[in-house]
C-alpha cells in the first residue's frame, strides 16, 4: 500500500545512533542481538504512541551495530503501518551511489513509500580507508556522489563519468523509484556550509543535527541554507525544508529526571567525562526535566530557526535500558508531542510547506496523489548498451522542483 495517509504539517520522531553501551547503573552490556531486537521494539512502540518518523544511523565500527540500515528498516516496515522510516545518516562519501540508489529505491517499494534518507559524511574518520576512500576528499566525494545519485533516480538511462568511480554507460538503476518519484533527500550536517549549499542547490531538505553545539552555530548554517534555497529559485527562504535534531530525558519532575539521567550522561561514549550535565544542557538543546520543560524549550525552536518541518529526538543511547526507553516514548508521545504539534502550528504561515511525504511528492509531480506505475523510457538501458539520457520531464523533476533545471545545468 502506498503512503496516502494524511500527514501533519510537521513531523516528530526519534533517531538512534545504534550504540552498544554498558549500563552504568548495573554494569551490564547488552549483546548485539539484544540491541538489534530492542531497536525493532522501540520503532514499533514509536508508531504506537503516535510518532511520525523513526530514523537509524549508519556505522561500521564498534560500539555501534547498524552497518546496514536498509536491512533493518525494511524489517521494521513489515512490522509497522504508518511510521515513516529514515536514516540518521547514510554515508554518501563511502557508499557507492549506485548501491544507495538501488537499496533505498527497494526500501521505498517494500515500505509503500514510507521512506526517506539523510545523507552525510558521518563522524568516524577511519571509515574512509575501510571502503577504499581518502578522508581528505570527503567533501568532494559528498558532492560528486550525490550528483550521480540524483541522476540515477531521475533518468532511466545514465551515461556518467567522474573522479572517484568507474564511468557508467547506458546504466539503469533498478528498481526504479516508486511511482517514478525518488525518496526525499535531506542533507545532514553539523558544521559544513558546503553541505547546506548542496541541499539548497538541489532544492532538497537540510537537517541540522542540533545536539552538540550552541544554537548560534546552527542558526548560521540554517540561515545560509535558506538564503541559498531562495537564490536557486526554489521559493522564499521561509519555504526551505528544515529538520532539527534534539535530545531529551524526562520524568514527572525535573529533580528525578536529572538524578536518573546523570549516570548515563557522565559515562556516555560521545560526551561522557566532558562538560557537566548542567553545562551541556545550557550550551546545547539537551533538555533533562519535566514534560513541560521539554515543551517550553522545543516550542521555542521556532523563534530561533523559523518554521520547520521535522523534529527528531535522541532518547535511547548511552546504555539506557529498553524499559526506560519505552517509558520515555510514552511520555514523549502522550504528553509532549501533542502539545508541541499545537504550539508549533499556531500562526504557521500558509505558504510554509508541509513535511515531505511520498504522497505529497507524487501530488507535486503529477497534480494528485494517486499511485502511479512508472513507465520507463522506450529505449531503456540494459546496463550493456547506451540509451536515451533523460526521461519524461515531469518525472525528471519529481521529488525536487529543481530536478529538471539541475539536469540542464549538468547537475
Amino acid at each position: 500500500m502506498n503512503d496516502t495517509t494524511p500527514w501533519p504539517a510537521m513531523q516528530f520522531g526519534i533517531f538512534t545512533v545504534s550504540d552498544i553501551t554498558e549500563d552504568p547503573t548495573d554494569g551490564r552490556t547488552p549483546s548485539e542481538a539484544e540491541k538489534i531486537r530492542n531497536t525493532i521494539t522501540v520503532a514499533r512502540h514509536a508508531e504506537a504512541v503516535g510518532l511520525d518518523v523513526f530514523a537509524l544511523g549508519e556505522h561500521h565500527n564498534p560500539p555501534f551495530w547498524s552497518s546496514s540500515p536498509t536491512t533493518t528498516l525494511a524489517y521494521i516496515a513489515g512490522q509497522t503501518e504508518r511510521l515513516l522510516l529514515s536514516t540518521a545518516t547514510t554515508l554518501i562519501t563511502t557508499n557507492d551511489p549506485v548501491k544507495i540508489a538501488e537499496d533505498y529505491a527497494m526500501l521505498q517499494h517494500v515500505s509503500g513509500g514510507r521512506t526517506d534518507l539523510i545523507l552525510g559524511r558521518g563522524n568516524t574518520g577511519p571509515v574512509y580507508p575501510w571502503f577504499g576512500k581518502d578522508i581528505r576528499q570527503g567533501l568532494a566525494l559528498a558532492i560528486e556522489n550525490y550528483n550521480l545519485l540524483h541522476r540515477l533516480w531521475r533518468e532511466d538511462v545514465v551515461d556518467w563519468e567522474g573522479q572517484f568511480r568507474t564511468p557508467l554507460q547506458g546504466f539503469t538503476s533498478t528498481p526504479r523509484p516508486l511511482d517514478g518519484v525518488p525518496p526525499f533527500v535531506w542533507h545532514g550536517s553539523i558544521r559544513t556550509p558546503e553541505i547546506a549549499e548542496q541541499a539548497a542547490y538541489y532544492g532538497n531538505g537540510f537537517f541540522a543535527n542540533n545536539i552538540f553545539w550552541p544554537k548560534e552555530h546552527y542558526q548560521r548554517l540554517i540561515s545560509l541554507y535558506r538564503q541559498r534555497f531562495a537564490h536557486y529559485g526554489h521559493g522564499t527562504p521561509e519555504q526551505a525544508i528544515v529538520g532539527l535534531g534534539g535530545q531529551v530525558f524526562m520524568a514527572k519532575n525535573s529533580q528525578d529526571a536529572v538524578r536518573e539521567f546523570r549516570p548515563y550522561f557522565d559515562n556516555a561514549p560521545v560526551y561522557g567525562h566532558g562538560p557537566s550535565l548542567e553545562d551541556f544542557s545550557e550550551m546545547t538543546p539537551l533538555t533533562v526535566g519535566s514534560p513541560q520543560q521539554i515543551i517550553d524549550r522545543y516550542a521555542g525552536m521556532r523563534e530561533t530557526f523559523g518554521d520547520y518541518q521535522r523534529q527528531m529526538f535522541l532518547i535511547d543511547h548511552a546504555g539506557l535500558p529498553l524499559k526506560t526507553v519505552l517509558e520515555q516514548l510514552d511520555i514523549l508521545g502522550g504528553e509532549v508531542i501533542p502539545v508541541l504539534r499545537r504550539e508549533l502550528a499556531k500562526d504557521r504561515p500558509a505558504d510554509v510547506p508541509d513535511a515531505p511525504t511520498h504522497a505529497g511528492l507524487v501530488a507535486r509531480a503529477y497534480g494528485d496523489a494517486a499511485p502511479r506505475q512508472a513507465v520507463p523510457a522506450g529505449n531503456r538501458g540494459d546496463n550493456l548498451t547506451a540509451g536515451s539520457p533523460y526521461r519524461d520531464a515531469a518525472v525528471a523533476s519529481a521529488g525536487s522542483a529543481s530536478g529538471a533545471a539541475a539536469m540542464k545545468k549538468g547537475a
